[in-house]
Formats: C-alpha cells, sequence, structure tokens
C-alpha cells in the first residue's frame, strides 16, 4: 500500500482537527519512513525478485522493528504519547497512535504473507499485490475519498493552498502509477535512499495545512 496510506492521513483530518496535516502523513507513513533507515543500517533486509507479486519486486525478507504488529503498537505510543505531551490534545493523539496501527493494517491487506505479528512470529498477508487491476482500485479509492473529506474540511486561505495541495496529490498518484508500472528499482541502495525521499512529502502535508483553514461546522 502507499497512497491509501495518505488517504487515510487526509480523511483524519475531519475527526482530528488539531493536528496539523503534516503530523497525519507523519503518523500514516512513519514506519515506512524508518525502514529505509533500517535497510541501511542492516538491521532489516529486502530484496528484489521480478515477477513476485503482480505489483511490486520487492521481497521483504526481515523487517519485524517497524513492519510487525507489535512494532507497529510501540511506534504508536511513542508518536501519539510524543504528540500529547507537546499538545494535551487526547482526541488527537488517538487518532494518530490508530493511523500509525492502520499501517499494518493496510500492509496486511496488500502484502503477500511476509507481516510479522511480532518478531520471529507467524507471518500473514492477503496479498492485494498479485491483482493489479484490484490494488489500482483500492489505493485510488481509499486516496481520492481522503483528498475528498479533507478538501470538504477545509479551505484554502490563498493560492498556495489550492496550489500546494493539489501538486501534492498529483505527484503521488504518478509516482505511484510509476512505480506500478515502472521498472524494478535497480538495486536495494538505491531503493532505500529513494525511500528517504517520502519524509519530504511529510513536511510537504506541513505546508499545506499552513495554508489552509478547517471549514466551520
Amino acid at each position: 500500500m502507499f497512497i491509501g496510506h495518505f488517504g487515510l492521513a487526509f480523511a483524519a483530518k475531519k475527526v482530528a482537527p488539531r493536528p496539523s496535516l503534516g503530523t497525519l502523513v507523519l503518523a500514516a507513513l512513519l514506519v515506512d519512513g524508518v525502514w529505509p533507515v533500517f535497510v541501511l543500517l542492516g538491521w532489516e533486509s529486502v530484496n528484489i525478485v521480478p515477477g513476485i507479486t503482480a505489483v511490486t519486486p520487492l521481497l521483504f525478507k526481515w523487517y519485524p522493528y517497524t513492519h510487525s504488529l507489535i512494532a507497529g503498537a510501540v511506534w504508536a505510543a511513542l508518536l501519539a504519547g510524543s504528540y500529547y505531551a507537546l499538545r494535551r490534545d487526547r482526541n488527537g493523539a488517538w487518532w494518530i497512535a490508530a493511523l500509525v496501527l492502520s499501517h499494518w493494517v493496510l500492509d496486511f491487506i496488500s502484502h503477500r504473507p511476509d507481516m510479522p505479528l511480532w518478531p520471529g512470529g507467524p507471518l500473514v498477508g492477503l496479498g492485494l499485490w498479485y491483482s493489479v487491476p484490484a490494488t489500482l482500485a483500492v489505493e485510488f479509492l481509499l486516496f481520492g475519498a481522503g483528498v475528498w473529506i479533507y478538501v470538504s474540511t477545509s479551505r484554502a486561505r490563498d493560492l498556495w493552498g489550492q496550489v500546494l495541495l493539489w501538486s501534492f496529490a498529483g505527484l503521488l498518484a504518478a509516482i505511484y502509477v510509476a512505480s506500478v508500472f515502472g521498472p524494478p528499482p535497480p538495486s536495494v541502495q538505491v531503493l532505500a535512499m529513494s525511500g528517504l525521499l517520502g519524509w519530504l512529502f511529510v513536511a510537504w502535508a506541513y505546508w499545506i495545512d499552513r495554508h489552509r483553514a478547517a471549514v466551520a461546522a
């Protein structure tokens, strides 16, 4: 799952209005942001095996510290707890925790059985990635619905509020389509380094939210 995670972050703004969109995106993408660092350090591992699924050539060999269910709960507690300590926003903290955990749920739906419940535990996954049409339908449905909810609950303060949002959404969609239909990454190192660029989308989401305001109920 890729843009589906962003879709949930956008949608969460309706029920968690106080956290910035950037914080919500950070929550939804946290484990994917840490994963490339762990791969480069040798703590987690992945191979590139074209054809292993119809959507992605990635064979995830060992990633329990970012993508196991237990690890997800720990990351959720760390991020939500840090947010609550800074903002004293209980509702926002709960939704941030839910977004972090939602990453495992969406990945469980999309991955082949390689998602650990805990380090060394059973591997699970429903395998949505075996079907390109089904994967595209689910991803774009989640993403489109999330963006629509965010747009319906916020308004642009200025022109930047429109430009930043729609360029963000358009670029994400283009990157996703290119990743599905393009060639596999040339190496694990290139894959991990490109994964680190995902942190730029977190910063971009903070930028978007600074130029948009909540629509009064």
